[in-house]
């Protein structure tokens, strides 16, 4: 999960016309507002956006003056329709999918939009064969300076008025983005040098009965209010604008043998003839055309009826690649986690990732070439709203790659025109997915031309399949992979995002597309046993028919079932498919032993210092992502998406593979993990989103022990939801130095309730947290004996709050608030309120500032609990006469609980020295280092004056045993024990 340089980038602007830029002070960038026309306000979140590249006039001064040409559709009725289609279009195309959505308002098109950078392109630079396989720009853009869209249709080098300009793009650089936003920017006025807009789906019009219909039906077919204007339209001129959005889509034929001229709109004839009529300029000659299109497609039209061509390059600028970033993680997000409770990033959360980030991208590292795709630029933003902003409920990281997928390939075939009708984005699972298993397998992450063109042209053996890889090549394949910009790999390739690389990995691996030799002869063996089966079980079946010979039935049922015994021995994948992910998961030489989520915040927002151990060696890779994404592929949400895609996986198949998987995990699983592995286990399981094949294999876990793991928000809805509805009790969680936050402590509740030694150490909880502690200890189906609060901020206020919770608790035996910050005040409390509650056996507050008063009021009430056994004072501000009192209370016959005030009992020592000793062992980086020496010298000096006041030899030895390691504890804390 790596990422490493820096590649251009741009801005996505408002359109064709200029709006004016007024700085904002929340946003160091130029930021805009602006309104639709007649001052009204759009429908939904305000519109902010942004302009890069210059453009020829305000939209304001446009839209008070339309009739810089003279306004055509002048009438009241033409006006009226014309915005009612305003209106329509704006509702239509601001209607976003649904991925762009469920990450709240930050990514909807409404909020912010950047221009992408377009290139000039010249009929020689397209019919020029490309040298790379993986091309970039095929020139510097400072050779040619880029297109502001507002630029599109002025006239070209020569003077001469530009009608039809053709913008091609490969798969993610944003064309849909651009033609939806454009059409807004109409709908909203910003595009005042068209009265009239008319965008065409060339999917829509391909998917046509083959009925004929003309130019003014297919317009009113789709946009009904402009029958108004449809006699209008052919005087219209330049200030009517048709957008073709997709041309791949449509197979046009301009031989006057295939499509013969026709000029009038009302003619009808097949929808593609109409196209190759209105690009000829022979239908509508005045009118404007916008086409979009897949590089492999552009020939399909002449290059004499086109006017300009534009390469959509995508963002080219690393400026702008951190405005676009900036924009997006800046907006609100919804606020709602994953059970409804609202949370939300505070803006000096979003600040700090989005300063990380841009350092990320000023380090010249491989994001900087990713983020050349626009696409990926929403990939990288969804990923860090799923890493660090609330977590819809559902929502895994394997469904953001797969929605991904879906914006960027939905409906897409490879030949549109041809008719094989193949699935884009199954052929690129068939091929990346066969390159990224590879580089998984051989853990390689940079590949060769070789490698490429290996997984590229294995099996290829027609001109169809020739034909079909070059349009891949054109169209697809810098959508996946990248020139290696990082010093070292220079002339290779990577994929364009690590993580994109394991995803292919383990959908090649998930669909069945990874066969062994022997599983392949054995499916050819298959099929002839079938053949031959079948044609000997129709002979055999007319002998029995003629002859009385019982045992060809026999014979004939026989022959039946040996092809599915074959297929059962030689034709399965699911051990396969369970082994590559066991093997990878449980894999132990991962020197960069951070779990999965926080390696994937890392690979995004980088890292200080070196990343890899010295003593390993240089190419070694992890792969931690492969089996997440393998068993995420499996759930029934992602299963659907993808089949949406082309590449089904069978119900049987999911099934058959999650038995497989389940049996390793089985025998695997049970071993004991560290934290971060431990996390990762369960972040598999959250991904599988399956609670009845978690239950089964985690059921023989008893000890959640995640201590020293940042539990983010993230994290802790990953573990609540697939521990949270279990039913076996978990012996111990030990969630200590997690960085918990109240948050955290209530989205992990339905975990805690299931714990009977809760471990919540080192995490900076204050009295806030002991509203929900209170919460937990007085819920009806708590089981927790064991509390460990230790080295929290709790103050007397949060102790207060504890004991409401400990007064209605029937479960809790232990309790430790060692170094709360509790005071006098706190132990006072405790004092107070101790008698209401009756099971209570263990009590530590040591290291809390309290004084002799409030402690020994805290030993008399602990001496007369029922229950009590044992009470932790030391390392409080005792004087040496509240010492000696505390060890008098010791020695009255009143009472059972004993009290733990220092090292020595009379002169003997303590039979809990060394739980006293090993509590400052743990703590000795995390306290405060004067303090620690003040308490150990005066432990010191009562081990010295026991010693001196007993003549017992084997006291004597003890006592010098223990001085010893408080003197090495001492010596610990930087200096010689006095």
């Amino acid at each position: 999960m790596r990422w490493g340089c820096h590649l251009p980038r741009a801005s996505w602007g408002s359109g064709l016309g200029r709006t004016p830029q007024t700085p904002d002070e929340h946003i160091p960038f130029l930021i805009y507002w602006n309104w639709p026309l007649k001052g009204e306000r759009p429908c939904g979140p305000v519109r902010a956006f942004v302009r890069h590249y210059g453009s020829s006039g305000s939209s304001a001064d446009h839209a008070s003056a339309p009739g810089r040409h003279g306004q055509l559709f002048r009438s009241i009725s033409a006006a009226e329709a014309i915005q009612r289609h305003r209106r329509n279009l704006a509702e239509w195309f601001s209607r976003l999918p649904r991925e762009e959505r469920q990450f709240g308002p930050t990514f909807a098109l409404d909020t912010v939009h950047v221009d992408p950078v377009i290139r000039e392109s010249t009929p020689d630079e397209l019919l020029r064969p490309s040298t790379e396989l993986a091309p970039g720009p095929q020139q510097p853009l400072a050779c040619l300076p880029p297109l502001a869209l507002s630029q599109l249709f002025d006239p070209d080098a020569c003077g001469r008025r530009v009608q039809t300009v053709v913008l091609y793009g490969t798969v993610g650089t944003g064309k849909s983005t651009l033609v939806r936003k454009m059409v807004l920017d109409w709908c909203y006025g910003r595009l005042p040098a068209f009265e009239l807009l008319i965008p065409f789906s060339c999917e829509d019009l391909s998917s046509l009965s083959p009925s004929p219909a003309s130019l003014y039906q297919l317009v009113t077919q789709r946009y009904t209010p402009l029958k108004e204007v449809l006699p209008l339209m052919a005087a219209a001129g330049s200030r009517l604008l048709f957008v073709l959005h997709g041309l791949e889509r449509l197979n046009l034929d301009f031989r006057l043998a295939g499509t013969g001229l026709c000029s009038d709109p009302e003619e009808p004839g097949p929808p593609a003839a109409i196209m190759v009529n209105l690009l000829r300029k022979y239908m509508l000659p005045e009118a404007s055309i916008l086409v979009t299109t897949r590089p492999s497609a552009i020939g399909r039209i002449p290059s004499k009826y086109v006017g300009r061509y534009g390469e959509i390059c995508g963002f080219s600028d690393t400026n702008l690649q951190k405005l676009y970033f900036q924009l997006r993680l800046n907006q609100p997000d919804c606020g709602y986690g994953a059970g409804g409770a609202r949370v939300s990033a505070t803006p000096a959360q979003m600040d700090s990732l989005v300063q990380m980030l841009s350092r990320n991208l000023e380090g010249h590292h491989q994001i900087a070439a990713a983020c050349f795709l626009p696409s990926y630029c929403w990939l990288v933003c969804a990923t860090l709203h799923f890493l660090h902003a609330p977590t819809p409920a559902g929502q895994t990281l394997t469904s953001i790659y797969t929605s991904f997928l879906r914006l960027n390939f939905s409906g897409e075939t490879l030949d549109s025109a041809g008719p094989s009708n193949l699935s884009l984005m199954a052929y690129a699972a068939r091929t990346m997915g066969k390159l990224a298993y590879e580089g998984v397998s051989a853990r390689k992450t940079y590949f060769s031309e070789e490698d490429v063109r290996g997984c590229l042209e294995a099996g290829i053996k027609t001109e169809k399949e020739f034909q079909l890889l070059h349009i891949f090549r054109r169209d697809a394949l810098r959508f996946f992979l990248a020139p290696c910009v990082e010093p070292g790999h220079l002339g290779t390739f990577v994929f364009t995002v690590p993580a994109m690389q394991e995803y292919l990995a383990a959908l090649y691996i998930v669909l069945g597309l990874h066969k062994t030799t022997l599983q392949r002869v054995g499916k050819e063996v298959t099929e002839l046993v079938g053949r031959v089966g079948e044609d000997v079980s129709l002979v055999l079946g007319i002998v029995a028919k003629l002859l009385p010979l019982r045992i060809l039935p026999l014979i004939f049922n026989l022959l039946k079932v040996v092809p599915r015994v074959f297929g059962r021995m030689f034709s399965k994948s699911q051990e396969t498919v369970a082994q590559a992910m066991v093997l990878e998961m449980f894999r132990e030489e991962d020197y960069y032993n951070d779990d999965v989520l926080d390696q994937m915040g890392a690979s995004i927002l980088g890292v200080e210092g070196p990343r890899r151990h010295p003593n390993e060696p240089p190419e070694d890779e992890v792969f931690e992502l492969f089996p997440m994404f393998m068993g995420g592929l499996l759930s029934a949400h992602n299963r659907a998406v993808l089949a949406q895609l082309g590449c089904p996986i069978k119900n049987l198949d999911a099934l058959e593979n999650a038995q497989a998987i389940r049996k390793k995990l089985g025998k695997l699983g049970q071993q004991v993990l560290p934290p971060s592995e431990l996390l990762d286990h369960l972040f598999f399981h959250y991904e599988f989103q399956n609670q009845r094949f978690s239950a089964e294999v985690l059921s023989s876990l008893r000890q959640l022990n995640l201590a020293g793991v940042r539990m983010t928000p993230l994290k802790c809805t990953v573990v609540a939801a697939v521990l949270g509805s279990g039913r076996h009790a978990l012996d111990e969680v030990n969630l200590a130095s997690c960085q918990l936050d109240p948050a955290g402590l209530r989205t992990l509740m339905p975990v805690f309730l299931r714990a009977r030694k809760l471990g919540l150490q080192l995490n900076s909880l204050g009295p806030e947290a002991c509203k929900d502690l209170r919460d937990l200890l007085l819920h009806d189906q708590c089981q927790i004996t064991t509390l460990r609060l230790s080295n929290n901020p709790l103050t007397a206020a949060g102790v207060a709050l504890l004991m409401e919770g400990l007064a209605g608790n029937t479960s809790l035996t232990h309790l430790s608030l060692l170094h709360t910050d509790l005071g006098d005040k706190g132990l006072e409390l405790l004092a107070a309120q101790l008698d209401h509650n009756k099971q209570l056996q263990e009590l530590n507050v040591a290291y809390n500032g309290a004084g002799d008063t409030a402690a020994l009021a805290l030993a008399k009430a602990a001496r007369e609990h029922p229950s009590l056994e044992l009470l932790h004072l030391y390392f409080n501000e005792l004087s040496s006469e509240g010492r000696q009192v505390l060890r008098d209370l010791e020695g009255t016959a009143e009472g059972r609980a004993r009290v733990v005030a220092s090292l020595t009992e009379g002169t003997a020592v303590s039979e809990y020295w060394s739980v006293i000793l090993s509590e400052v062992q743990r703590n000795l980086n995390s306290w405060d280092p004067a303090r620690v020496r003040r308490h150990l010298e005066l432990l010191l000096r009562d081990l010295e004056d026991s010693r001196a006041a007993t003549l017992n030899p084997w006291r004597k030895a003890q006592l010098l045993r223990v001085e010893g390691e408080v003197k090495a504890l001492l010596e610990q804390l930087g200096g010689p024990a006095s």
